[in-house]
């Protein structure tokens, strides 16, 4: 993993053939870039794979999160599991072209601030994943995260909670993720450090003298 550079993602196009197919069905060859794309906050780093096939669901990440090798985010996709057949009948028969549904998607992925996700985890779409939360590595992530919460396995459940439940209300209202830059630096020892009461003490103490 290489920290502090820019987030950008690789936007994976599947192999099927025949190409002529593919043409019709996926994402363009012409990629966007990254931010014509994406709504990702500053400070946030790593490189995942976002993959989606031209389904109308989208990618919303925080601020401050820190993103490790090989995490593959699905913006869809899907398989129908609820029709007759799960196969894309779609891409390969001219017959069912104009038939719409496949691949499908559960909706946006939309990750909050100061999360980290964990080497190869894999996350579907639908998916929110809470401010402060921690995906365990190889997690495959099919529904919500809880804030400040620790999760891991396929699919990923809760582990741990970071903090209590006191605690995380102080953290969610501090939103530190949006403070400016002078009290973000003034604010480095309390953020580096696990009590709660130090920085919310910080940043009442700070906003008092600089009013």
């Amino acid at each position: 993993m290489r920290p502090w550079v820019s987030l950008s993602a690789i936007h994976r196009e599947a192999t099927l053939k025949p190409k002529s197919l593919l043409k019709r069905f996926f994402f363009k060859r012409d990629k966007p870039s990254w931010k014509s794309l994406y709504d990702v906050g500053p400070g946030t780093y790593g490189e995942p794979t976002v993959l989606h096939w031209g389904e109308a669901a989208t990618l919303k990440m925080g601020s401050y999160c820190s993103i490790a090798d090989g995490v593959k985010i699905y913006l869809g996709g899907n398989h129908r599991v609820d029709w007759i057949t799960t196969y894309p009948f779609s891409i390969f028969r001219e017959s069912a072209k104009n038939i719409v549904g496949h691949p499908a998607t559960k909706g946006d992925v939309i990750i909050g601030h100061d999360v980290w996700i964990a080497d190869d985890v894999k996350i579907l779409s639908g998916v929110s994943i809470g401010n402060g939360a921690v995906i365990g590595a190889s997690s495959v992530v099919s529904s919500n995260v809880a804030p400040y919460s620790i999760v891991a396995g396929n699919p990923a459940k809760p582990v741990k909670m970071r903090f209590t439940d006191d605690e995380i209300l102080i953290l969610q209202s501090l939103s530190w993720w949006f403070w400016d830059e002078v009290k973000l630096d003034s604010a480095m020892p309390c953020l580096l450090q696990g009590d709660v009461a130090a920085i919310h003490k910080f940043s009442i103490e700070y906003d008092q003298a600089t009013e």
